[in-house]
Formats: structure tokens, C-alpha cells, sequence
């Protein structure tokens, strides 16, 4: 069957997909990849949302009408990364429910401290290639990921049994403007395109 000009898609395509669930991380460094510590195991893939809100500034001014892209500016961003987790530890319990801890017993706070804001990255392989070259190779895998700063799950602690399976722990990471950088956005986002030579 012939195919339309508008139904082929370029060869190349498959070369810039994103593949797989990816890793909920802490302490990612963009410029090798590298990453401190996996947050737990997730289930059914995480979802980001930038949430962003718009402002008008001609909504209310005779004779322009609305949504004037000369007068549109985003008034900021509520950065939500949402899932689930399969494993907990202790660690990943407090993130889950800030507060003070004591030989495993986690004590929710009322008074939130800088401390219990942390920076959480959604890390992915993207394109064909995942796997650096061998030693001498200039080949180096693709990478995605989003990174949320100052990020405070805001859903609580949730917690799911299942009979003859997994327990299950809803999250949602909200990232968080920091007075000291107000204008700096709570979000960025990474991608890392593979080197082929």
C-alpha cells in the first residue's frame, strides 16, 4: 500500500526515542551522568508535569484582545513529578514524610526546614544507544532526565497492601522556588544527546 507524503515517518526516527521507565534519583551531575543515590524501585513509569500558570497582561485593557502572545508571561511553575514506589527504606520513608527521625521511627514535622527540601531527578535512557562505548570509543549513550529542586512530596505518606503482592507508596514531588534564587525556575530539564563517532 503506498503511504501519503505526511504518513512516512524519516529512517532516523528510532534514533530519538525514550526508552523504558527510568530511575527516580538523588544528586544527579549532569555533566558525567552520574547520580548519588536511587530513591526506590517504581511501578507503571513516573509521570512530570511543569504545571505551569499564565498571565495576560491585556486581559483587561480596552481593544487588545486576549491572549496576546506580546503580553503573555508565565507567572510561575508548580513541577510535579508523581508516581508510585514498589520499596521503601527509611530514607525514602522521611522523603515521603518529612520529619524527625530516631531509630527508625519517623515523627512527622509541622515545621518544615531547608533540609527536608530536596532535589529529585527522573533519569532516562533515550535513543538507540544505552551503553557507552568500550575503552577507546568516542561512542556515548543517550540520557533524559527532569530535575525538580526543592522538592517536598506533598501527597504524605500513602501507603497500599495488595493480597498476594506488593505494598505501594504514592508519590508526588513538588518543586519549590527558593527566595534566595527567586528567579530561577523550581525545574530543568536534560537531555544528552549520544555521541555516534
Amino acid at each position: 500500500m503506498a503511504r501519503g507524503k505526511y504518513t512516512l515517518y524519516p529512517a532516523e526516527f528510532w534514533k530519538n526515542i525514550q526508552v523504558n521507565a527510568g530511575i527516580m534519583v538523588l544528586g544527579f551531575d549532569k555533566t558525567d551522568g552520574s547520580y548519588d543515590s536511587i530513591i526506590g524501585a517504581t511501578s507503571d513509569g513516573t509521570t512530570f508535569n511543569p504545571n505551569p500558570t499564565f498571565e495576560d497582561f491585556g486581559e483587561d485593557i480596552d481593544n487588545v484582545p486576549p491572549n496576546t502572545k506580546q503580553l503573555k508571561r508565565v507567572q510561575s511553575y508548580d513541577p510535579a513529578l508523581s508516581g508510585t514506589f514498589k520499596t521503601v527504606t527509611a530514607a525514602t520513608a522521611e522523603m515521603l514524610c518529612p520529619g524527625s527521625v530516631s531509630s527508625g521511627t519517623i515523627t512527622p514535622a509541622d515545621i518544615l526546614t531547608d533540609s527536608m527540601f530536596k532535589d529529585v531527578t527522573l533519569l532516562a535512557d533515550y535513543s538507540d544507544i544505552n551503553k557507552d562505548g568500550g575503552t577507546g570509543s568516542n561512542v556515548k549513550a543517550g540520557a533524559i532526565a527532569v530535575t525538580i529542586k526543592n522538592a517536598l512530596n506533598t501527597s504524605g505518606f500513602q501507603w497500599k497492601t495488595n493480597k498476594d503482592g506488593k505494598g505501594e507508596f504514592d508519590f508526588d514531588f513538588h518543586g519549590h522556588y527558593d527566595l534566595d534564587t527567586p528567579d530561577d525556575p523550581p525545574f530543568e530539564i536534560f537531555v544528552q544527546e549520544p555521541v555516534r563517532s
